[in-house]
């Protein structure tokens, strides 16, 4: 991971309600972690695409993939030290 590059992320796509209760759930933790979430369009970016596919939404931590489908809110909040 770069020194820029943004702790949370979420990669998503268009019309996809799965990626609209991901990106809520993650935007309500990272605020109150005192984060920003970057989401990104999988569909964007063809190698995103080939890796990912279907699968999505994904929650990337650091870089890493933490959860996918659904936040994992739990782990996630351990992780961030919530």
């Amino acid at each position: 991971m770069t020194a820029d590059a943004p702790r949370l992320q979420l990669l998503t796509r268009a019309d996809c309600h799965l990626c609209a209760v991901a990106a809520e759930t993650l935007h309500r933790l990272a605020a109150e972690a005192g984060l920003a979430v970057a989401e990104v369009d999988v569909d964007a970016d063809p190698e995103l695409q080939a890796e990912y596919g279907d699968r999505v939404p994904v929650v990337l931590l650091d870089g890493r993939e933490h959860s996918y489908f659904t936040v994992d809110v739990p782990r996630l909040r351990r992780d961030l030290g919530l």
